[in-house]
C-alpha cells in the first residue's frame, strides 16, 4: 500500500486539528446548554418559595387527601407554582395523582420521606407512561409526601437538535478544514516542488548548473539556498576534477612519450643494431629516471585526490614532525640543514604534515645552489623554511599552490608540480594558512601557520 503523499497528510493533519478543537467546543457547548436548562428545572423544584409553601401547605391542610381530589389550577394556585406535575405518597407506599397527572413509581426514599424522614434529592426517573422526568419528595405531614416533578421531554427534545446541529456545523467545519489545508499544502509545498524538479533534472542530465529562485527566509528559502550552494559546490568541484585530468594528462604526455621513445630504442637494439655500451647505460638511466618520475606523479595524484586524511587526527608534536621531515629531506641533497624548532602541540595527521614540511625542505634544496644552507625554523605555530636560492618573483607567488603549475625557470628541473599543492591542501585540512615570500638571503621562505599551543 503507498502511503499519502505530502499534501495529503498535511491536508489529515489540518482536518484532524480542526475536528477535534471542534468536537471540544461541541462537547463543551452542548454540556454548558444541558447544564443551564437542568439548573433552571432544579431551581423551579428545590427553590425556597416552592419548598416553604408545600411545608405551610402540609400543615393547613386537614388532610392531604384532599390534594388529590381538587382540580390541577387548584393545586397550582395553594402551591403558587406550575412545576408539571405532583403526586401524594402515603406511609404505606400507595399513591395517588393529582389531577389525572401520570404517576410516578415511588421508590423506599420516597416512601421514607413519608414516614417522616427528610426530602430526598432531585433524580432523573420515568413515569408510568415513559414520560422522562426530573423529580424531588417533599414530607407534607405525618404519614404523607409529595413528589414534585417535571417533564424533561421538551429539554432533552432541544439538547438533541443542539447535537445535531453541532454535528452538522463540526462535520461542515471539517470538510472546509480540509479543503483549506489541502490548499495551504499546495501553496506552501510549491517551493518543494521546484526543488524536487531541480534534483531530478540533476540527477536525470548530471545537469549542475540550475539555481533555483529563492524567495524569503523561511525554511524552504534556507533549505533551496542550502541545495544551490550545493550544486555550487558540486560543479567547482567537478569543474576542478576535469582540470586536474586534463592537467595531468598533459603533464603525462611528454614523461610516456619519452619513456615510449626509449622502450623502442631498446628493444631495436635486441633485435639489430646494437647500442654502444655507454648509451645503453645513459638509456637505461633515463629510463629509470622516467618511471621514478611517474611513480611520483601517481603517488601525488594519489594524496591529493583523497578528501578525508588516512587517519583519526591525534595530539602532535609539530616540532618533532619537522625534524623527522628534515632527517628524510637531508639523506637526498648535499645541503645543509639548519633547525631551530621549539614545541608546539597541534591536532592532526602526523604522516600529511611531514609530507608537507618534507615538500617544503625538498623545493627549497631543489631550486637552492650548491653548498647553501636550507633554514627551517619553528616558533609560536609559525614554521618558516627559508633557501637562498632565485627566489620566486612576486608576480608568481600567486600561483606557486595550483596543481602542477611550474615556472619558466623550473621546466627543466624534475618535478610534478604538484609538491606545493599538496602542501596547501595538507595545511588548510589542518586549519591552517600557507604563504611565500622572500629569504633574508634573497631566496624563498614559505611560511606556515597551524593553530595549537606551547
Amino acid at each position: 500500500m503507498t502511503a499519502p503523499g505530502l499534501r495529503v497528510r498535511l491536508a489529515l493533519i489540518s482536518a484532524a486539528a480542526v475536528a477535534v478543537a471542534i468536537a471540544a467546543v461541541s462537547v463543551l457547548a452542548w454540556w454548558a446548554t444541558a447544564g443551564t436548562m437542568r439548573g433552571q428545572i432544579d431551581g423551579a423544584l428545590t427553590g425556597p418559595p416552592l419548598a416553604n409553601r408545600v411545608e405551610r401547605t402540609g400543615a393547613t391542610v386537614a388532610s392531604p387527601e384532599l390534594l388529590c381530589r381538587v382540580p390541577r389550577a387548584a393545586v397550582a394556585a395553594l402551591f403558587r407554582t406550575d412545576t408539571g406535575g405532583m403526586q401524594l405518597i402515603r406511609a404505606d407506599g400507595t399513591s395517588c395523582t393529582l389531577s389525572g397527572s401520570p404517576a410516578v413509581p415511588p421508590t423506599a426514599a420516597d416512601i421514607a420521606v413519608a414516614a417522616g424522614g427528610p426530602a430526598t434529592r432531585l433524580r432523573n426517573t420515568s413515569t408510568d407512561t415513559g414520560v422522562h422526568v426530573r423529580a424531588i419528595t417533599y414530607p407534607v405531614t405525618g404519614g404523607y409526601a409529595l413528589m414534585v416533578w417535571r417533564d424533561l421531554t421538551e429539554m432533552d427534545a432541544t439538547l438533541r437538535r443542539l447535537a445535531l446541529w453541532l454535528l452538522l456545523a463540526g462535520g461542515l467545519g471539517v470538510g472546509v478544514a480540509l479543503s483549506a489545508g489541502w490548499i495551504v499544502a499546495r501553496t506552501g509545498l510549491r517551493p518543494l516542488d521546484r526543488l524536487t524538479d531541480a534534483a531530478e533534472h540533476v540527477a536525470a542530465t548530471r545537469d549542475l548548473q540550475v539555481p533555483i529562485e529563492v524567495r524569503g527566509n523561511d525554511e524552504v528559502a534556507r533549505l533551496a539556498r542550502a541545495f544551490n550552494r550545493m550544486t555550487a559546490a558540486l560543479e567547482l568541484a567537478r569543474q576542478r576534477q576535469k582540470q586536474m585530468i586534463d592537467d595531468a594528462g598533459h603533464e603525462l604526455r611528454t614523461p610516456m612519450t619519452s619513456l615510449r621513445t626509449n622502450i623502442e630504442l631498446l628493444v631495436r637494439s635486441e633485435d639489430g643494431a646494437r647500442l654502444a655500451p655507454a648509451d645503453r647505460r645513459d638509456l637505461l638511466a633515463s629510463v629509470s629516471a622516467q618511471v621514478q618520475e611517474l611513480s611520483v606523479l601517481a603517488g601525488e595524484l594519489t594524496l591529493l585526490t583523497h578528501d578525508e586524511p588516512a587517519v583519526e587526527p591525534v595530539p602532535l608534536r609539530l616540532d618533532e614532525v619537522a625534524a623527522r621531515a628534515v632527517r628524510r629531506a637531508s639523506r637526498r641533497g648535499r645541503h645543509p640543514v639548519v633547525t631551530d624548532l621549539q614545541p608546539w602541540h597541534v591536532v592532526g595527521d602526523p604522516a600529511a604534515l611531514e609530507r608537507a614540511v618534507l615538500n617544503l625542505v625538498d623545493n627549497a634544496i631543489k631550486f637552492s645552489p650548491p653548498g647553501s644552507t636550507v633554514t627551517v625554523r619553528l616558533r609560536g605555530g609559525r614554521l618558516d623554511v627559508a633557501d637562498e636560492g632565485p627566489g620566486i618573483p612576486e608576480d608568481e607567488r600567486g600561483q606557486v599552490f595550483e596543481r602542477f603549475w611550474r615556472s619558466p625557470a623550473a621546466r627543466a628541473l624534475p618535478g610534478s608540480g604538484l609538491g606545493l599543492a599538496i602542501v596547501a591542501d595538507v595545511v588548510a585540512g589542518h586549519g591552517g594558512t600557507v604563504e611565500v615570500g622572500s629569504s633574508a638571503a634573497g631566496g624563498a621562505t614559505f611560511t606556515v601557520r597551524l593553530p595549537g599551543h606551547h
